[in-house]
């Protein structure tokens, strides 16, 4: 592992250099004025193995990126540091560094609050990217692929996270029908408040075992778009038989294409009282072709009160083969 820092000189140093430093005398009852903040220093962390990665990781301070370089990475890896709104922390490589996981999670930001995740692909284990109480998480052009389980999940009130132009695909491997491909917030409960979470311009399928999208109860405010969905990895289990599961409230799904599902487009449920409501549809193009389900809408609304639990299905989705836009009672435009 190189470390390639830049840091601003401590005053020591500067005084060993022969700098002069002036002290300005500040009268007795008269507070100092406080010093001006400054910035955390950046450091640019070159990793080429695995043991280095978990040591960077390990070590992470704000403003850090950790560069890897082209490989594979064996093993679970987990941060716990925390970047800060100004000073992010940074991992970054490219497709071609990838973290192959042998079970558990491949990377794991556990209270890893403002880190950027871009380029890298992660593969094997049980889930791929996970954030767990990790506020501001952005996880940008990754692929992640072949997992057990999920691909990313953001969890525990993961709160603002951004995932955007990534590749998930081929998840659930394991046969038990939890493989969605971005899963945001947690099942059973309205504990897990991961509010305001965006997917967008993501390829999401081929061989994804769940929805390619669960939002679940509890969460707020998540917006899903510009993304393409592949529904052909589907198995049934569990109810997943659409490309987008939409239980939480005041979600927005716009301008996504869908293809190859195995019933509906979009779902949106209330398995808890007050959820699965006010989720508004607009811009969406789905392919029904093939479908062979009950339903094969391209919006199945399981609970609708136009006062009580509103869903709004503008009139620019538009739906081809399958038995319309909507299911009977849900008005369109």
């Amino acid at each position: 592992m190189r470390i390639r820092p830049r840091l601003t000189l401590p005053a020591a140093a500067l005084l060993a250099a022969g700098t002069v430093l002036t002290v300005t005398a500040t009268a007795i009852g008269t507070p100092a004025a406080a010093p001006a903040a400054r910035p955390s220093p950046t450091r640019g962390i070159d990793v080429s193995t695995a043991a280095q990665l978990k040591a960077a990781l390990a070590a992470a301070e704000p403003g850090d990126t950790i560069q890897l370089a082209d490989g594979t990475y064996n093993g679970n890896f987990t941060a716990s540091a925390a970047g800060t709104a100004a000073a992010r922390i940074t991992l970054a490589g490219s497709s071609k560094a990838v973290l192959k996981a042998g079970g558990g999670y491949g990377l794991h930001l556990d209270g890893a609050s403002y880190w950027t995740v871009r380029g890298i692909s992660v593969t094997g284990g049980q889930k791929g990217i996970v954030t767990d109480a990790a506020n501001g998480v952005v996880i940008d052009s990754v692929t992640v692929h072949d997992l057990d389980m999920e691909g990313v999940h953001f969890r525990k009130s993961s709160k603002d996270g951004v995932i955007k132009n990534s590749t998930i695909r081929d998840t659930g491997k394991n046969g038990r029908g939890m493989g969605e491909g971005i899963y945001v917030g947690s099942a059973g409960g309205t504990d897990d408040k991961s509010d305001n979470v965006r997917i967008v311009g993501n390829t999401i399928g081929p061989g994804v075992g769940g929805e390619n999208i669960d939002i679940k109860e509890g969460t707020t405010g998540a917006k899903i778009s510009g993304n393409s969905f592949d529904g052909s990895g589907l198995t049934g289990a569990h109810f997943d038989d659409s490309w987008v599961d939409i239980k939480g409230n005041k979600v927005v799904v716009e301008n996504n294409t869908g293809k190859h599902t195995t019933n509906n487009g979009y779902e949106t449920h209330s398995p808890q009282s007050g959820w699965g409501c006010g989720t508004v549809f607009r811009g969406n193009k789905s392919d029904l072709s093939g479908a062979t389900g009950s339903g094969r809408y391209g919006f199945n609304v399981t609970r609708y009160d136009p006062s009580g639990c509103p869903v709004t299905i503008a009139g620019d989705n538009t739906v081809t083969g399958g038995r319309g836009i909507a299911n009977p009672g849900i008005p369109v435009g």
